[in-house]
Order: structure tokens, then C-alpha cells, then sequence
């Protein structure tokens, strides 16, 4: 039987209002992302989660504890669900990275997205395993997401990650 992952990014932040590359930066949740985090329990109202992770990083631990609150679980927390490192550029806003970097694509002292892809897709197949034709949450941050999505093929990596957004996935 597979294993139901509801992948969700976590709740807005202050740095994602200003466009600023986070990374593993540990920025909390602003009041929008706290709603946008209550609104994610809501909509998961009825759903049979067994089990919430979620990355180390205080905005997603932020988002996920608000839902396993209301479902009375406790946030099981696993590194290897972060952000990827964008080394220098965490803290930059979009357009000072541009123009700090021009025509770079990605931090030059940050973490490739091959190897967030790898440590992402480690952590998720740790915890189908660990969970065996259960359903989980697993709320973790725009970067993985959007890796997860593009290793699938799933032409939903092009666009924008929504705050508190859901991908669900069947994990054999």
C-alpha cells in the first residue's frame, strides 16, 4: 500500500513579502503566513494524517506546528527538508543579487540543486518508509517543492510556489 505525502511550503515570511532569498536563513512567519497556516489546517480538516515533519527552520516548524495542533500530533523535525543554501545571497532581495551576480545563475557559495534534490528526495522516501500506507504532512519550503515537482516532470515546477501551496504525492 503507498504512502500519502501532502507536501506543503510553508506560510508566508516578511523576507518572501520583500523578495529576499532565504535560504536557510531561520525567518519566522509573519501575521499573513500565521493565517495562511490556519487556513492550511482548515483545508486539511478531515484529511487522515498519521504524522506532520517538517524542515528545522523556524518558518516551516512555525506552519506545521499550527496544523498539528489542531490534529493533536506532534512536528517530527528533519534538516533534510530545508531550503537550499544560497550562500551570499541570502538576505538579498531579488534585484540586488542581480545586480551583485549578473548572469549567474544560482549563489556561487550555495548549495547546488542537485544536492538539495538529493538530500530533499532521502528525507521523503525516509519518511514513506516510516510510514507505510499512512498519510503525512510534510511541510518544507519553495525550493524543494518546486525539485520534487521537477523530478516528477510536473510542469507545475515553472510557476510560483504559493505560501502554504500543496503537492500531493503517492510514495510506493
Amino acid at each position: 500500500m503507498p504512502t500519502r505525502i501532502i507536501l506543503a511550503r510553508h506560510g508566508e515570511t516578511d523576507w518572501n513579502r520583500e523578495r529576499r532569498w532565504q535560504g536557510h536563513s531561520d525567518r519566522p512567519l509573519n501575521d499573513t503566513g500565521r493565517e495562511q497556516a490556519k487556513a492550511l489546517a482548515a483545508d486539511l480538516t478531515g484529511e487522515p494524517i498519521a504524522a506532520v515533519y517538517s524542515s528545522d527552520l523556524m518558518r516551516a516548524h512555525e506552519t506545521a506546528r499550527i496544523v498539528a495542533d489542531g490534529l493533536g500530533l506532534d512536528v517530527v523535525t528533519v534538516p533534510g527538508l530545508r531550503e537550499r543554501r544560497f550562500g551570499s545571497w541570502e538576505g538579498l532581495q531579488d534585484v540586488e543579487a542581480e545586480r551583485l551576480f549578473p548572469g549567474v545563475n544560482g549563489p556561487p557559495d550555495g548549495e547546488s540543486r542537485a544536492d538539495m534534490l538529493r538530500r530533499v528526495l532521502e528525507s521523503l522516501e525516509a519518511i514513506a518508509q516510516a510510514n507505510r500506507g499512512r498519510t503525512v504532512l510534510v511541510v518544507s519550503h519553495g525550493g524543494p517543492v518546486r525539485a520534487v515537482l521537477r523530478h516528477r516532470g510536473d510542469a507545475r515546477c515553472e510557476g510560483p510556489i504559493a505560501n502554504c501551496s500543496i503537492v500531493d504525492l503517492e510514495v510506493d
